[in-house]
């Protein structure tokens, strides 16, 4: 494996060339494009105001009806760097939050997402693809289909709750 400093090396040439700054400037600008256009369209949802950069591992924003956030879960739109993906992901507003509903879901045989394997470790408690390596240069087109798939996966993850919780 390649140390630090070789690593280091690498990043100033790639960075020099001048594709990955541009490249990630867009998506940067994508994302905040987007976080805005569902805060405007959906004025009933919560929409934080920060995104999440990361550290090019995933960005993320948060988006979710007043009915999760009773429950203190929130969902994510979430980019994926390194797998070139859109997905979206419920979260816990803490460790313990995400544990009561990652065994509500475990206990009831929930598959119709990916739920993680342990809470320890991960940031979510169930995850879906949204769209695998995204066509950029349709932005209205990602953004439909974002946002379609992020709104199914709400309602789905509501009908659950309704059916399951205690």
């Amino acid at each position: 494996m390649n140390s630090f400093p070789e690593h280091m090396i690498e990043y100033k040439k790639q960075i020099q060339k001048g594709a990955i700054p541009k490249a990630y400037r867009g998506l940067m600008e994508y994302i905040m494009s987007l976080r805005t256009y569902l805060c405007k369209k959906y004025p009933r949802y919560n929409v934080p105001s920060t995104i999440y950069f990361g550290y090019m591992d995933m960005t993320y924003f948060s988006f979710f009806p007043d009915s999760l956030k009773h429950k203190k879960l929130k969902i994510g739109i979430v980019f994926v760097h390194e797998t070139f993906r859109f997905e979206v992901w419920l979260f816990g507003y803490n460790k313990t939050v995400q544990e009561k509903y990652w065994k509500l879901i475990k206990e009831n045989d929930w598959t119709k997402y990916h739920r993680v394997p342990t809470t320890k470790g991960f940031d979510s408690i169930i995850e879906h693809i949204l769209v695998d390596d995204p066509d950029f240069s349709d932005l209205d087109t990602l953004t439909k289909q974002i946002e379609t798939k992020t709104l199914c996966f709400i309602k789905d993850v509501e009908d659950f709750l309704l059916k399951n919780e205690k």
